[in-house]
Protein backbone atom coordinates (compact mmCIF):
# COMPACT_ATOMS: atom_id res chain seq x y z
CA UNK A 1 0.00 0.00 0.00
CA UNK A 2 1.60 3.30 -1.01
CA UNK A 3 1.68 5.72 1.91
CA UNK A 4 2.55 8.53 -0.42
CA UNK A 5 0.78 8.37 -3.76
CA UNK A 6 2.73 6.87 -6.65
CA UNK A 7 1.40 9.81 -8.63
CA UNK A 8 3.19 12.28 -6.35
CA UNK A 9 6.36 12.66 -8.50
CA UNK A 10 4.26 13.24 -11.63
CA UNK A 11 2.05 15.80 -9.88
CA UNK A 12 5.12 17.57 -8.49
CA UNK A 13 6.67 17.66 -11.97
CA UNK A 14 3.56 19.20 -13.52
CA UNK A 15 3.39 21.78 -10.73
CA UNK A 16 7.07 22.67 -11.15
CA UNK A 17 6.65 23.17 -14.90
CA UNK A 18 3.60 25.37 -14.28
CA UNK A 19 5.59 27.37 -11.70
CA UNK A 20 8.50 27.83 -14.13
CA UNK A 21 6.15 29.00 -16.91
CA UNK A 22 4.42 31.41 -14.51
CA UNK A 23 7.82 32.70 -13.33
CA UNK A 24 8.85 33.37 -16.94
CA UNK A 25 5.64 35.29 -17.66
CA UNK A 26 6.00 37.37 -14.48
CA UNK A 27 9.64 38.04 -15.36
CA UNK A 28 8.60 39.51 -18.69
CA UNK A 29 5.87 41.57 -17.00
CA UNK A 30 8.42 43.02 -14.58
CA UNK A 31 11.17 43.46 -17.18
CA UNK A 32 9.25 45.08 -20.03
CA UNK A 33 6.72 47.97 -19.94
CA UNK A 34 3.14 46.77 -20.05
CA UNK A 35 1.96 43.25 -20.80
CA UNK A 36 4.41 41.18 -22.91
CA UNK A 37 3.24 40.79 -26.49
CA UNK A 38 3.31 37.62 -28.56
CA UNK A 39 6.73 38.34 -30.06
CA UNK A 40 8.42 38.80 -26.68
CA UNK A 41 6.77 35.62 -25.39
CA UNK A 42 7.90 33.67 -28.45
CA UNK A 43 11.47 35.02 -28.25
CA UNK A 44 11.78 33.88 -24.64
CA UNK A 45 9.69 30.73 -24.51
CA UNK A 46 11.75 28.75 -27.04
CA UNK A 47 15.16 29.11 -25.32
CA UNK A 48 13.64 28.95 -21.85
CA UNK A 49 11.88 25.69 -22.69
CA UNK A 50 15.31 24.08 -23.15
CA UNK A 51 16.37 25.64 -19.86
CA UNK A 52 13.31 24.16 -18.14
CA UNK A 53 14.37 20.67 -19.24
CA UNK A 54 17.83 21.22 -17.78
CA UNK A 55 16.43 22.55 -14.53
CA UNK A 56 13.97 19.69 -14.13
CA UNK A 57 16.89 17.27 -14.64
CA UNK A 58 18.76 19.04 -11.83
CA UNK A 59 15.67 18.77 -9.61
CA UNK A 60 15.59 15.04 -10.33
CA UNK A 61 19.27 14.64 -9.43
CA UNK A 62 18.68 16.60 -6.21
CA UNK A 63 15.89 14.19 -5.25
CA UNK A 64 13.07 16.71 -5.55
CA UNK A 65 10.82 14.13 -7.21
CA UNK A 66 11.06 11.53 -4.50
CA UNK A 67 7.79 10.99 -2.72
CA UNK A 68 9.49 11.41 0.66
CA UNK A 69 10.87 14.88 -0.13
CA UNK A 70 7.51 16.43 0.72
CA UNK A 71 7.72 15.13 4.29
CA UNK A 72 10.35 17.66 5.41
CA UNK A 73 10.03 21.39 4.67
CA UNK A 74 13.64 21.88 5.75
CA UNK A 75 14.91 19.18 3.41
CA UNK A 76 12.84 20.59 0.56
CA UNK A 77 14.12 24.13 1.10
CA UNK A 78 17.75 23.00 1.29
CA UNK A 79 17.47 20.81 -1.82
CA UNK A 80 15.80 23.61 -3.77
CA UNK A 81 18.41 26.15 -2.62
CA UNK A 82 21.36 24.06 -3.82
CA UNK A 83 19.49 23.15 -7.01
CA UNK A 84 18.89 26.80 -7.85
CA UNK A 85 22.57 27.61 -7.34
CA UNK A 86 23.47 24.87 -9.81
CA UNK A 87 20.71 26.00 -12.15
CA UNK A 88 21.97 29.58 -12.15
CA UNK A 89 25.39 28.42 -13.34
CA UNK A 90 23.88 26.14 -15.97
CA UNK A 91 21.59 28.92 -17.18
CA UNK A 92 24.53 31.32 -17.52
CA UNK A 93 26.47 28.76 -19.55
CA UNK A 94 23.38 28.01 -21.65
CA UNK A 95 22.60 31.61 -22.58
CA UNK A 96 26.14 32.81 -23.09
CA UNK A 97 27.42 29.86 -25.12
CA UNK A 98 24.34 28.66 -27.03
CA UNK A 99 24.03 30.67 -30.23
CA UNK A 100 20.42 30.09 -31.32
CA UNK A 101 19.01 32.73 -28.95
CA UNK A 102 19.42 36.46 -29.42
CA UNK A 103 17.83 37.66 -26.16
CA UNK A 104 19.88 39.44 -23.52
CA UNK A 105 19.29 37.38 -20.37
CA UNK A 106 21.39 39.04 -17.64
CA UNK A 107 18.63 40.92 -15.81
CA UNK A 108 15.91 38.52 -16.92
CA UNK A 109 17.82 35.56 -15.51
CA UNK A 110 18.20 37.07 -12.04
CA UNK A 111 14.51 38.03 -11.90
CA UNK A 112 13.47 34.61 -13.19
CA UNK A 113 15.67 32.80 -10.65
CA UNK A 114 14.08 34.67 -7.73
CA UNK A 115 10.52 34.31 -8.99
CA UNK A 116 10.85 30.64 -9.95
CA UNK A 117 12.33 29.75 -6.53
CA UNK A 118 9.50 31.56 -4.75
CA UNK A 119 6.77 30.01 -6.89
CA UNK A 120 8.14 26.47 -6.59
CA UNK A 121 8.38 26.80 -2.81
CA UNK A 122 4.84 28.19 -2.74
CA UNK A 123 3.63 25.29 -4.87
CA UNK A 124 5.49 22.64 -2.89
CA UNK A 125 4.88 23.89 0.66
CA UNK A 126 1.44 25.50 0.41
CA UNK A 127 -0.61 24.61 -2.65
CA UNK A 128 0.37 20.93 -2.89
CA UNK A 129 0.07 20.59 0.87
CA UNK A 130 -3.52 21.85 0.80
CA UNK A 131 -4.50 19.38 -1.94
CA UNK A 132 -2.81 16.40 -0.27
CA UNK A 133 -4.17 17.31 3.16
CA UNK A 134 -7.81 17.09 2.05
CA UNK A 135 -7.63 13.34 1.45
CA UNK A 136 -5.95 12.35 4.71
CA UNK A 137 -7.25 8.98 5.86
CA UNK A 138 -7.98 8.04 9.47
CA UNK A 139 -5.93 4.97 10.38
CA UNK A 140 -5.41 2.40 13.11
CA UNK A 141 -1.93 1.02 13.88
CA UNK A 142 -1.66 -2.45 15.40
CA UNK A 143 1.79 -3.66 16.38
CA UNK A 144 4.61 -3.40 18.88
CA UNK A 145 8.29 -2.66 19.22
CA UNK A 146 10.71 0.01 18.10
CA UNK A 147 9.75 -0.09 14.41
CA UNK A 148 6.09 0.50 15.24
CA UNK A 149 7.00 3.52 17.38
CA UNK A 150 9.33 4.80 14.68
CA UNK A 151 6.58 4.52 12.07
CA UNK A 152 4.04 6.20 14.35
CA UNK A 153 6.34 9.15 15.06
CA UNK A 154 7.22 9.62 11.38
CA UNK A 155 3.67 9.52 10.02
CA UNK A 156 1.94 11.49 12.77
CA UNK A 157 4.81 13.97 12.98
CA UNK A 158 4.34 15.18 9.41
CA UNK A 159 1.29 16.69 7.68
CA UNK A 160 2.46 15.41 4.30
CA UNK A 161 1.27 11.82 4.55
CA UNK A 162 -2.13 10.84 3.20
CA UNK A 163 -3.21 9.23 6.44
CA UNK A 164 -2.93 9.76 10.20
CA UNK A 165 -2.90 7.17 12.97
CA UNK A 166 -5.90 8.11 15.10
CA UNK A 167 -5.54 5.12 17.38
CA UNK A 168 -2.68 2.76 18.25
CA UNK A 169 -2.92 -0.77 19.61
CA UNK A 170 0.31 -1.82 21.31
CA UNK A 171 0.26 -5.63 21.25
CA UNK A 172 2.55 -5.70 24.26
CA UNK A 173 -0.28 -4.17 26.33
CA UNK A 174 -2.83 -6.16 28.33
CA UNK A 175 -6.29 -4.92 27.35
CA UNK A 176 -5.84 -4.01 23.74
CA UNK A 177 -8.82 -6.04 22.43
CA UNK A 178 -11.62 -4.52 24.51
CA UNK A 179 -14.08 -2.61 22.32
CA UNK A 180 -11.60 -2.18 19.49
CA UNK A 181 -14.07 -2.80 16.64
CA UNK A 182 -16.56 -0.33 18.14
CA UNK A 183 -13.79 2.25 18.50
CA UNK A 184 -12.83 1.84 14.84
CA UNK A 185 -16.45 2.36 13.75
CA UNK A 186 -16.95 5.34 16.04
CA UNK A 187 -13.80 7.13 14.87
CA UNK A 188 -14.45 6.51 11.17
CA UNK A 189 -11.20 4.62 10.66
CA UNK A 190 -10.87 3.28 7.11
CA UNK A 191 -7.26 2.05 7.10
CA UNK A 192 -5.91 -0.60 9.48
CA UNK A 193 -2.14 -1.13 9.51
CA UNK A 194 -1.26 -4.41 11.23
CA UNK A 195 1.94 -6.22 12.14
CA UNK A 196 0.93 -9.56 10.63
CA UNK A 197 4.24 -11.08 11.73
CA UNK A 198 3.24 -10.63 15.39
CA UNK A 199 1.51 -13.73 16.73
CA UNK A 200 -0.48 -11.62 19.23
CA UNK A 201 -2.31 -9.92 16.36
CA UNK A 202 -4.19 -13.15 15.61
CA UNK A 203 -6.36 -12.71 18.71
CA UNK A 204 -8.00 -9.51 17.46
CA UNK A 205 -8.02 -10.12 13.72
CA UNK A 206 -11.47 -11.82 13.53
CA UNK A 207 -13.19 -8.69 14.88
CA UNK A 208 -11.14 -6.44 12.62
CA UNK A 209 -11.83 -8.52 9.51
CA UNK A 210 -15.55 -8.01 10.08
CA UNK A 211 -14.91 -4.31 9.51
CA UNK A 212 -13.93 -5.03 5.91
CA UNK A 213 -17.63 -5.61 5.18
CA UNK A 214 -19.37 -3.26 7.61
CA UNK A 215 -16.97 -0.30 7.29
CA UNK A 216 -15.18 -1.23 4.06
CA UNK A 217 -11.93 -0.83 5.95
CA UNK A 218 -8.66 -1.56 4.13
CA UNK A 219 -5.79 -3.53 5.64
CA UNK A 220 -2.06 -3.04 5.12
CA UNK A 221 0.98 -4.83 6.46
CA UNK A 222 2.84 -2.62 8.94
CA UNK A 223 6.24 -3.62 7.62
CA UNK A 224 5.28 -2.91 4.01
CA UNK A 225 4.18 0.56 5.11
CA UNK A 226 7.43 0.94 7.08
CA UNK A 227 9.41 0.09 3.93
CA UNK A 228 7.41 2.55 1.86
CA UNK A 229 7.99 5.35 4.38
CA UNK A 230 11.68 4.81 5.15
CA UNK A 231 12.98 3.23 1.90
CA UNK A 232 14.51 0.36 3.85
CA UNK A 233 13.30 -3.03 5.01
CA UNK A 234 12.25 -3.68 8.60
CA UNK A 235 15.03 -5.77 10.13
CA UNK A 236 12.72 -7.35 12.70
CA UNK A 237 10.90 -9.43 10.06
CA UNK A 238 13.95 -10.82 8.30
CA UNK A 239 13.72 -14.59 8.24
CA UNK A 240 13.70 -17.53 5.88
CA UNK A 241 10.09 -16.91 4.85
CA UNK A 242 10.76 -13.23 4.07
CA UNK A 243 13.74 -14.01 1.84
CA UNK A 244 11.85 -16.76 0.00
CA UNK A 245 8.97 -14.35 -0.68
CA UNK A 246 10.85 -11.12 -1.38
CA UNK A 247 14.35 -12.03 -2.51
CA UNK A 248 15.11 -13.19 -6.03
CA UNK A 249 18.31 -15.21 -6.07
CA UNK A 250 17.99 -15.82 -9.81
CA UNK A 251 19.73 -13.44 -12.23
CA UNK A 252 17.61 -10.85 -14.05
CA UNK A 253 18.92 -11.54 -17.52
CA UNK A 254 17.81 -8.35 -19.31
CA UNK A 255 18.53 -6.06 -16.37
CA UNK A 256 21.93 -7.64 -15.65
CA UNK A 257 22.97 -7.51 -19.32
CA UNK A 258 21.98 -3.86 -19.80
CA UNK A 259 23.60 -2.91 -16.51
CA UNK A 260 26.86 -4.65 -17.44
CA UNK A 261 27.01 -2.82 -20.78
CA UNK A 262 26.27 0.51 -19.04
CA UNK A 263 28.91 -0.23 -16.38
CA UNK A 264 31.56 -1.03 -18.98
CA UNK A 265 30.90 2.03 -21.15
CA UNK A 266 30.61 4.43 -18.19
CA UNK A 267 33.74 3.05 -16.52
CA UNK A 268 35.63 3.33 -19.81
CA UNK A 269 34.64 6.98 -20.28
CA UNK A 270 35.01 8.10 -16.67
CA UNK A 271 38.15 6.04 -16.25
CA UNK A 272 39.78 7.88 -19.16
CA UNK A 273 38.66 11.26 -17.79
CA UNK A 274 39.90 10.37 -14.30
CA UNK A 275 43.47 9.94 -15.59
CA UNK A 276 43.70 13.75 -15.46
CA UNK A 277 43.69 13.53 -11.64
CA UNK A 278 46.41 10.89 -11.34
CA UNK A 279 49.50 13.18 -11.64
CA UNK A 280 48.07 15.61 -9.05
CA UNK A 281 47.21 12.80 -6.63
CA UNK A 282 50.69 11.31 -7.15
CA UNK A 283 52.38 14.62 -6.30
CA UNK A 284 50.11 15.29 -3.31
CA UNK A 285 50.67 11.87 -1.73
CA UNK A 286 54.43 11.98 -2.29
CA UNK A 287 54.70 15.46 -0.77
CA UNK A 288 52.56 14.42 2.19
CA UNK A 289 54.35 11.30 3.49
CA UNK A 290 56.44 9.90 0.58
CA UNK A 291 54.52 6.62 0.71
CA UNK A 292 53.10 4.46 -2.09
CA UNK A 293 50.38 5.87 -4.32
CA UNK A 294 48.12 2.82 -4.62
CA UNK A 295 46.92 0.11 -2.27
CA UNK A 296 45.28 -3.18 -3.26
CA UNK A 297 42.52 -4.16 -0.86
CA UNK A 298 40.93 -7.55 -0.42
CA UNK A 299 37.15 -7.07 -0.41
CA UNK A 300 34.07 -9.29 -0.34
CA UNK A 301 32.57 -9.59 -3.81
CA UNK A 302 29.59 -11.33 -5.36
CA UNK A 303 28.77 -14.72 -3.79
CA UNK A 304 31.15 -13.78 -0.94
CA UNK A 305 34.20 -14.37 -3.16
CA UNK A 306 37.36 -12.39 -2.51
CA UNK A 307 38.11 -9.59 -4.97
CA UNK A 308 41.11 -7.25 -5.06
CA UNK A 309 40.37 -3.62 -5.78
CA UNK A 310 42.82 -0.72 -6.26
CA UNK A 311 42.54 2.61 -4.42
CA UNK A 312 44.63 5.70 -3.96
CA UNK A 313 46.25 5.33 -0.53
CA UNK A 314 44.61 7.53 2.09
CA UNK A 315 45.87 5.91 5.31
CA UNK A 316 49.22 5.33 6.97
CA UNK A 317 48.38 1.79 8.07
CA UNK A 318 45.92 -0.90 7.01
CA UNK A 319 42.26 -0.74 8.04
CA UNK A 320 41.82 -4.51 7.90
CA UNK A 321 38.91 -5.65 10.07
CA UNK A 322 38.43 -2.27 11.79
CA UNK A 323 35.88 0.46 11.16
CA UNK A 324 37.40 3.71 9.98
CA UNK A 325 36.23 6.57 12.20
CA UNK A 326 35.48 10.05 10.86
CA UNK A 327 38.56 11.55 12.54
CA UNK A 328 40.72 8.43 12.46
CA UNK A 329 44.39 9.33 13.11
CA UNK A 330 45.46 6.71 10.55
CA UNK A 331 44.13 8.92 7.75
CA UNK A 332 46.75 11.19 6.18
CA UNK A 333 46.18 14.90 5.51
CA UNK A 334 45.88 14.31 1.78
CA UNK A 335 43.91 11.14 2.44
CA UNK A 336 41.24 13.09 4.30
CA UNK A 337 40.55 15.16 1.18
CA UNK A 338 40.72 12.12 -1.09
CA UNK A 339 38.17 10.28 1.04
CA UNK A 340 35.88 13.28 1.41
CA UNK A 341 35.69 13.77 -2.36
CA UNK A 342 35.94 10.01 -3.03
CA UNK A 343 38.83 10.62 -5.41
CA UNK A 344 40.56 7.75 -3.62
CA UNK A 345 38.05 5.39 -5.27
CA UNK A 346 38.71 6.43 -8.87
CA UNK A 347 41.07 3.48 -9.52
CA UNK A 348 38.12 1.18 -8.70
CA UNK A 349 36.77 2.01 -12.15
CA UNK A 350 39.26 -0.64 -13.30
CA UNK A 351 37.39 -3.18 -11.15
CA UNK A 352 34.15 -2.12 -12.85
CA UNK A 353 35.74 -2.61 -16.28
CA UNK A 354 37.02 -5.99 -15.17
CA UNK A 355 33.56 -7.02 -13.97
CA UNK A 356 34.35 -7.51 -10.27
CA UNK A 357 32.23 -4.49 -9.34
CA UNK A 358 29.35 -2.42 -10.67
CA UNK A 359 28.86 1.33 -10.57
CA UNK A 360 25.83 0.82 -8.32
CA UNK A 361 25.38 -1.87 -5.67
CA UNK A 362 26.09 -2.61 -2.01
CA UNK A 363 29.52 -1.33 -1.00
CA UNK A 364 32.03 -4.19 -0.67
CA UNK A 365 33.39 -4.82 2.83
CA UNK A 366 37.06 -5.10 3.67
CA UNK A 367 37.46 -8.89 3.73
CA UNK A 368 38.40 -9.30 7.41
CA UNK A 369 35.64 -6.93 8.55
CA UNK A 370 33.13 -8.61 6.26
CA UNK A 371 33.88 -12.03 7.74
CA UNK A 372 33.46 -10.60 11.24
CA UNK A 373 30.10 -9.03 10.36
CA UNK A 374 28.95 -12.23 8.66
CA UNK A 375 29.45 -14.07 11.95
CA UNK A 376 27.64 -11.42 14.04
CA UNK A 377 24.66 -10.34 11.88
CA UNK A 378 22.05 -12.89 10.70
CA UNK A 379 21.59 -13.16 6.92
CA UNK A 380 24.46 -10.73 6.34
CA UNK A 381 25.95 -12.88 3.58
CA UNK A 382 22.81 -12.36 1.45
CA UNK A 383 23.88 -8.81 0.63
CA UNK A 384 26.53 -10.47 -1.53
CA UNK A 385 24.10 -12.14 -3.95
CA UNK A 386 24.80 -9.32 -6.45
CA UNK A 387 27.94 -7.46 -7.44
CA UNK A 388 29.14 -4.75 -5.05
CA UNK A 389 29.18 -1.18 -6.31
CA UNK A 390 31.11 2.08 -6.18
CA UNK A 391 27.99 3.65 -4.67
CA UNK A 392 24.74 2.27 -3.37
CA UNK A 393 21.32 2.98 -1.88
CA UNK A 394 22.73 2.99 1.66
CA UNK A 395 25.44 5.49 0.70
CA UNK A 396 22.89 8.13 -0.38
CA UNK A 397 20.55 7.41 2.55
CA UNK A 398 23.03 7.21 5.46
CA UNK A 399 24.88 10.45 6.17
CA UNK A 400 28.06 8.69 7.36
CA UNK A 401 29.57 5.25 6.69
CA UNK A 402 28.79 2.64 9.37
CA UNK A 403 31.13 2.79 12.35
CA UNK A 404 29.36 0.34 14.65
CA UNK A 405 27.37 -2.87 14.56
CA UNK A 406 24.02 -1.04 14.85
CA UNK A 407 24.88 1.35 12.02
CA UNK A 408 25.93 -1.62 9.90
CA UNK A 409 22.55 -3.27 10.53
CA UNK A 410 20.89 -0.08 9.31
CA UNK A 411 23.07 -0.18 6.17
CA UNK A 412 21.95 -3.77 5.70
CA UNK A 413 18.30 -2.66 5.80
CA UNK A 414 19.00 -0.28 2.91
CA UNK A 415 21.05 -2.90 1.03
CA UNK A 416 18.22 -5.43 1.22
CA UNK A 417 15.77 -2.77 0.04
CA UNK A 418 17.99 -2.16 -3.00
CA UNK A 419 18.44 -5.85 -3.79
CA UNK A 420 14.70 -6.42 -3.52
CA UNK A 421 13.74 -3.40 -5.67
CA UNK A 422 16.76 -3.07 -7.96
CA UNK A 423 16.02 -1.68 -11.42
CA UNK A 424 17.63 0.55 -14.02
CA UNK A 425 15.51 3.46 -12.77
CA UNK A 426 16.69 3.01 -9.19
CA UNK A 427 20.30 2.68 -10.41
CA UNK A 428 19.96 5.94 -12.32
CA UNK A 429 18.57 7.69 -9.25
CA UNK A 430 21.48 6.43 -7.09
CA UNK A 431 24.07 7.47 -9.68
CA UNK A 432 22.53 10.94 -10.10
CA UNK A 433 22.26 11.60 -6.37
CA UNK A 434 25.79 10.31 -5.80
CA UNK A 435 27.09 12.90 -8.27
CA UNK A 436 25.02 15.60 -6.57
CA UNK A 437 26.41 14.59 -3.16
CA UNK A 438 29.98 14.64 -4.44
CA UNK A 439 29.46 18.08 -5.98
CA UNK A 440 28.14 19.42 -2.68
CA UNK A 441 31.14 17.98 -0.78
CA UNK A 442 33.62 19.55 -3.17
CA UNK A 443 31.86 22.89 -2.76
CA UNK A 444 32.27 22.90 1.02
Amino acid sequence: MPVLSRKTPFILLLGDIAALCAALWLTLVVRYPGMPDGQILADHFYPFSFLFLIWVAVYFIAGLYERQVMVSSRRLSQSLFYSQIANLGLAAVFFYFVTFTSISPKTNLVIFLVLSSALILLWRLQIYGMFSGRKKERALLVGSGAEMRELLAQVNGSPRYQFHFEHVVDLDGEHYAAGLADKVRAEGISLIVVDFYNSKAKAIMPDLYALMVSNRARFADMHAVYEDVFDRVALSILGDDWFVTNFSMQPKVVYDSVKRIADFLAALVFGAISLVFYPFVYIAIKLDDHGPIFVMQERVGKDSKTIRIPKFRSMRTSDRGVWVKEHDDRITRVGKFLRQTRIDELPQLYSVLKGDMSLVGPRPDIYDLGMKLLAEIPYYQLRNVIKPGLSGWAQIRQELPPQSLEETKMRLAYDFYYIKNRSLGLDLKIAAQTLATLASRVGK
